[in-house]
């Protein structure tokens, strides 16, 4: 987003630049070179059935297939959409979640609710540690609905998200906002922030037509920032891993900065790390107790190369908690950045780091099972000119034996992707001792390739895209998509991309124009898709092309006077239907409807006084036919979408409604607490602090969400 707290890609006249590199920019971008739809989805006569009969298995089905919670009727023609569009939510805007008349949206669980039988946090109070562990997290942002098995998965399930960060004035109770960066801070409010974020296991079950927390049940649980985790996988012990606290580089505190997540068909839940760089700070611009000049500069350029910078956002956590100084610990950064699985049915079972998935700012991990059962995961690098990888997992998956499959992400071979301007496109395997990734090249063995996953891709010549977001599979063909969020560094000037040698400062660069990212100054983002060669995850070749260049129809707009205009086409897009921008978060139901949440603004002004706030679309996949289904409060985001089982009630995240606020806490949204979508856990005469939220959806008909 636009806060400090959550970059969202605009240009930054103070950005260091990396050294100009030799790309060249094409001329013939994607309208020449792009598959038709006709070419790209060719969709064989036998695949319009069952979800249960496809070979290439989607996360919901592979969830079906374990659990027997399945519905077996036949789809929709190819997941068409039944709903009338909602308006979008312009100035004045309306403080609450809106949806398709014939529809409801009820709040079920809101920042400071208990998830046990203590008390719910009183908003008007600061929050602290004690209170936030048995409460629901702060920002909540990706999520899976794992159904009990047997017949009541449809109305009785564990729902776990991501808490993704926190706004430490909201936390804190300080006012007026710039406050923060002067206040006296201690290790107490640090504490209460860190505990505001990681991942909520929630039980939810149906009880007279209504959803509900269940705080009696033993599943719920909280891990947190300061959770004990496990490092597994190639990684796990080595040199660069090892902290004076942790001397064997196998174990470490919390997880960080959750935001989109995945799912593994044995039943696990996979959150991952994005922008973890945010709660360190090299305050000296240097490496205590490390004497040798040369060495100082690896670190302090692979630092860089992440992010890690002095001040951070402006959490200021270093300031009291030690570790979080990367000049005094230069190690602890290199703990964060993973795919993190859990068990979410053990609540004594340890959060484990998989390391064989690499180090990045990852978003999502989308699973993938080809009729071969071999397993890959596909993820994106949230940040500018960062780049796609998939993870493919040296075992196949064992369908009839669930515990037999754990600890396959440990071992695997990791891809970057390159997208070729002819519209296939390349695997690069990321080994030790291949393609210049070479102790010589600074790179020890495989477990440091992985650390500096970024400086690997980098030597591989990798194609760098416009900040990779969530990643979806559909459910009938087996497409993989992917949103690309926005990239304001897209066509600047002077041309320059990621250094060969690793030494570019995370998000530096201003790379021409391409096929794969064909708009400078992209502000509104667009969502990419390919196929695998033969429909098999360990393909090493796919063919690709653009489902959506996103843009305002209604309101051409210029471009500024330091990008080259090749691409440039007023910022219009391609939509088929109601304009959106900013893609973020995707889901395909198992009838085939995309699910697309934005993240921009918010607050309808600007490039966005016609497409108003955040919302969550859907997309005929075939037709390319969009509508609106959600308009979301102010200055809010939309993220994270699951539906149970039958596709009859779907949870949808609303994150940091009234963001950017200065003065008041409720200077931009009273939401949720206003009553617009129903009855909170507030009990005051008037909301006293906007909260991140999870909705339920229905269809007052009881019928498909969407259909």
């Amino acid at each position: 987003m636009s806060s400090k707290l959550h970059p969202d890609g605009k240009l930054n006249p103070s950005d260091v630049t990396s050294n100009d590199s030799g790309n060249s920019t094409l001329q013939e971008i994607v309208e020449q070179q792009k598959l038709t739809r006709r070419d790209f989805l060719v969709v064989s006569a036998g695949a319009t059935a069952t979800v249960t009969a496809l070979s290439v298995l989607s996360t919901a089905a592979i969830g079906e297939v374990l659990n027997g919670t399945g519905v077996s009727r036949s789809l929709d023609p190819l997941g068409t959409i039944g709903f009338t569009s909602v308006s979008a939510n312009t100035i004045p805007m309306t403080d609450g979640v809106t949806v398709p008349t014939g529809y409801s949206a009820r709040i079920l669980v809101s920042w400071g609710d208990s998830l046990t039988s203590e008390s719910h946090w009183d908003t008007a109070s600061a929050m602290d540690e004690t209170t936030q562990l048995h409460c629901y997290g702060a920002h909540t942002d990706g999520m899976h609905y794992f159904p009990f098995p047997g017949p009541f998965g449809n109305k009785r399930g564990l729902l776990v998200t991501n808490s993704e960060y926190c706004d430490p004035p909201l936390v804190n109770n300080i006012v007026p906002a710039a406050n923060y960066a002067t206040a006296a801070i201690t290790l107490d409010m640090v504490r209460a922030q860190q505990a505001a974020h990681g991942i909520n296991i929630v039980t939810i079950d149906k009880e007279h037509h209504q959803w509900r927390v269940n705080r009696q049940s033993r599943l719920n649980r909280r891990i947190t920032g300061n959770t004990l985790c496990k490092i597994s996988g190639p990684a796990a012990g080595h040199e660069l891993m090892k902290t004076a606290a942790d001397p064997h580089g196998t174990r470490v505190l919390g997880t960080l900065n959750n935001c989109a997540h995945g799912y593994t068909p044995w039943g696990t839940y996979l959150t991952c790390e994005e922008n973890w760089n945010g709660y360190f700070s090299n305050e000296t611009g240097e490496m205590a107790g490390e004497p040798d000049p040369e060495r100082t500069l690896r670190i302090i350029q692979s630092q860089l190369r992440y992010g890690v910078v002095k001040g951070g956002f402006g959490y200021r956590w270093h300031e009291v908690d030690e570790r979080f100084r990367a000049d005094l610990h230069p190690n602890e950064p290199n703990r964060f950045g993973w795919v993190v699985e859990i068990d979410p049915w053990d609540p004594k079972s340890t959060p484990i780091k998989r390391t064989a998935m690499g180090r990045m700012k990852h978003e999502s991990a989308q699973v993938v099972i080809d009729h071969k059962d071999h397993v890959a995961f596909y993820m994106g690098d949230d940040e500018r000119n960062e780049y796609i990888y998939k993870f493919v997992c040296d075992k196949k998956f064992n369908r009839k034996d669930r515990s037999g499959n754990r600890n396959m992400l440990d071992r695997g071979t990791l891809y970057v992707a390159k997208f070729n301007a002819d519209g296939s496109g390349q695997w690069l395997p990321l080994i030790w001792g291949k393609n210049g990734l070479t102790r010589k090249n600074g790179f020890a063995d495989q477990a440091e390739v992985l650390i500096k996953t970024r400086q690997a891709a980098d030597r591989l010549g990798a194609t760098m895209m416009d900040r990779p977001e969530w990643g979806a599979v559909h459910p009938i063909t087996g497409d993989i998509y992917m949103t690309l969020t926005n990239n304001s560094r897209r066509g600047n000037t002077p041309v320059s991309g990621n250094n060969i040698d690793g030494t570019s400062s995370a998000g530096s660069a201003n790379p021409p124009v391409d096929a794969a990212n064909p708009r400078p100054d992209n502000d509104f983002g667009q969502i990419i898709r390919w196929r695998e060669d033969k429909r098999r995850v360990t393909a090493t070749t796919f063919k690709w092309d653009i489902f959506a260049q996103c843009g305002d129809k209604a309101n051409a707009k210029s471009l500024g006077s330091s990008y080259d205009s090749a691409g440039h086409d007023g910022y219009v897009g391609s939509i088929n239907g109601d304009d959106y921008g900013a893609p973020d978060g995707l889901w395909f139901d198992k009838e085939g409807r995309l699910w697309i949440q934005t993240d921009q603004a918010g607050d309808a002004s600007g490039d966005w006084v016609n497409i108003g706030g955040n919302v969550m679309m859907c997309a005929d996949s075939f037709t390319g036919e969009t509508r609106r289904f959600l308009a979301s409060p102010p200055n809010s985001e939309v993220t994270g979408v699951i539906t149970t089982p039958d596709g009859k009630t779907m949870f949808v995240g609303i994150q940091h409604p009234g963001e950017d606020w200065k003065i008041g806490f409720t200077d931009n949204s009273t939401w949720p607490d206003n009553g617009y979508n129903g009855p909170t856990t507030f009990t005051g005469s008037s909301a006293s602090k906007p909260r991140s939220s999870v909705i339920v959806i229905t269809k007052d008909d009881g019928g498909v969400i969407g259909s």
